[in-house]
């Protein structure tokens, strides 16, 4: 990671050197005129990983405990090994089934909150298109994280101890009791770092984004229309562009890429580190 991380600073060491920091600060992506930065872009990423975050993190949280607490014997396998296998599809095929399958669809969606819920500035909508938005891409991106979240959920709850269980049985309370009382607060370092390690995922995803969504350098204020279309993420940035980058625009791309793997990279060690937290009590007589 480390040279990695060194890669990256030294192939865009030139565009930060002319830009500065108002490389954290524009918006516009010119490099020629030496006007480019990751403001909107960066707000895209953040967008379309909330998105999927808000729609992923309940169905894993419910996925997770249905497998974990309810699902025995043949289901719960083949329970598993479905979650196992939508990590295994590769992203492409998530894109290409969001652009033909689900996007058409699910436009009618992106209407009715625009029509409903408009009093959010997220639904909020100005011009009424809806195709290739921040919202579609998000809602494909987090079926690619539900088997993150999920898996890294469904480990921790199952890792609870059997003795607490037990005596939570033996005073009477109900499955529903024994999960409240013991399997939630025993796994909330799970649930935590699972919902993290799955905003990371969101975070770096570039060619399912890049297939659905239209590429809009904006300002930011303009960017949390999500339901709108057009839309940016770094990656897809860095995707669109660098096929016909010169010198001077690959580096600026390079920085781009170097903010992402340092915004992911620290989202990814601190989920990390709250999941071995939460495996190292896990075997614990109480």
């Amino acid at each position: 990671m480390l040279l990695i991380g060194l890669f990256l600073a030294q192939r865009s060491a030139s565009a930060l050197g002319r830009v500065g920091w108002s490389f954290l600060t524009e918006y516009q992506w010119l490099p020629d005129a030496e006007r480019f930065g990751i403001a909107g872009v960066l707000t895209g990423t953040v967008l379309i990983a909330g998105v999927a975050l808000v729609i992923a993190v309940p169905v894993a949280f419910g996925a997770a405990l249905f497998i974990s607490e309810y699902a025995v014997g043949r289901s719960r396998r083949i329970l598993i090994s479905l979650v196992d296998l939508m990590a295994a599809v590769p992203s492409i095929v998530y894109g290409l089934w969001g652009f033909f399958f689900l996007q058409p669809r699910i436009i009618s969606l992106s209407r009715w909150l625009a029509d409903h819920a408009s009093f959010l500035p997220f639904f909020r909508v100005e011009t009424p298109k809806y195709a290739a938005s921040t919202f579609i891409a998000g809602v494909v991106v987090a079926l690619m994280v539900i088997p993150i979240c999920c898996a890294i959920m469904r480990e921790v709850f199952s890792q609870a101890p059997v003795g607490e269980r037990e005596g939570a049985i033996a005073l009477g309370a109900t499955r529903w009791g024994v999960i409240r009382t013991v399997i939630l607060p025993f796994g909330r370092g799970g649930m935590i770092g699972g919902v993290m390690l799955g905003l990371g995922r969101a975070m770096g995803e570039t060619i399912a984004v890049y297939l659905i969504i239209s590429v809009l350098f904006a300002p930011p204020s303009r960017l949390i229309h999500v339901l709108e279309t057009g839309g940016a993420s770094i990656s897809s940035l860095i995707a669109l562009r660098y096929g016909d980058s010169d010198a001077s625009a690959l580096s600026a791309l390079m920085a781009a890429g170097l903010v992402l793997f340092l915004l992911t990279l620290v989202v990814n060690s601190a989920a990390s580190v709250i999941v071995n937290r939460s495996r190292s009590g896990a075997s614990t007589d109480i």
